[in-house]
């Protein structure tokens, strides 16, 4: 049973969440602050964290920058809808993925699951033999699904789960459309509803990332009112 530490200062979603969370077979630990949340780590580190970035005493920031001193434990940020500039940074201090509220808490378990998941790979070092987890190289794209790991000709890009799956879902067949409703069965379990726009602000985050490391890509090409295509460069 993994152990779940949730850190956020609102009680209904400590509440909510921590329910959801034991229902489905977890162990919780619930903090409203990140002060309180780092004593306890330090006497007991659980398998995962789901973190507020805006908490009294101690914010999420700090506590994910403190924790990743000591631990490379998946992390999840729960952030608001103005809150981009942090989820970027907070990538690149180290979190996971990042789910904005309010939120389908469907969608945080899936998340939760699929992290995970990951961090089992990595830290027992069993390889899936399917063929999802082997490295995928289409032109000047690199993914590597065991290490979470993107590179864009030659420059590491920081995604989340999220955008790994619709990327990967996207390159492993150059130049077929893939629609949004294919797209979603990808990215989320199918009891979790999302609407087109979701796709698309993924995907457009997604772009906006990798044109941060090339300001020419344009691997993934829109066709409106059908879907996506990628294009190998």
């Amino acid at each position: 049973m993994s152990r779940i530490a949730l850190v956020d200062d609102d009680r209904n979603i400590l509440t909510s969440v921590a329910m959801t969370l034991e229902a489905e077979g977890f162990e919780v630990e619930t903090f409203n602050d990140g002060q309180s949340a780092l004593d306890a780590f330090s006497r007991r580190m659980p398998d995962m964290a789901v973190l507020d970035i805006k908490m009294p005493r101690m914010d999420g920031m700090d506590l994910l920058q403190r924790l990743r001193q000591k631990t490379t434990i998946p992390i999840i940020f729960l952030t608001s809808k103005d809150d981009e500039i942090d989820e970027v940074l907070g990538l690149r201090m180290g979190a996971d993925d990042y789910v904005k509220k309010p939120f389908s808490q469907r969608l945080l378990v899936e998340r939760i699951r699929a992290l995970l998941r990951r961090q089992e790979v990595l830290s027992t070092g069993d390889m899936p033999a399917a063929e999802e987890s082997r490295a995928l190289v289409r032109g000047s794209l690199t993914m590597d699904p065991l290490r979470h790991a993107v590179v864009w000709k030659g420059r590491d890009v920081t995604l989340t789960v999220t955008e790994f799956l619709l990327l990967q879902a996207l390159a492993q067949r150059p130049g077929f459309v893939k629609s949004r409703d294919q797209l979603m069965d990808v990215a989320y379990d199918d009891q979790v509803y999302v609407d087109d726009r979701t796709i698309d602000s993924h995907i457009k985050r997604l772009r906006k990332k990798l044109r941060a490391v090339d300001p020419e890509f344009a691997a993934i090409e829109t066709l409106y009112g059908i879907g996506y295509r990628y294009n190998e460069e």
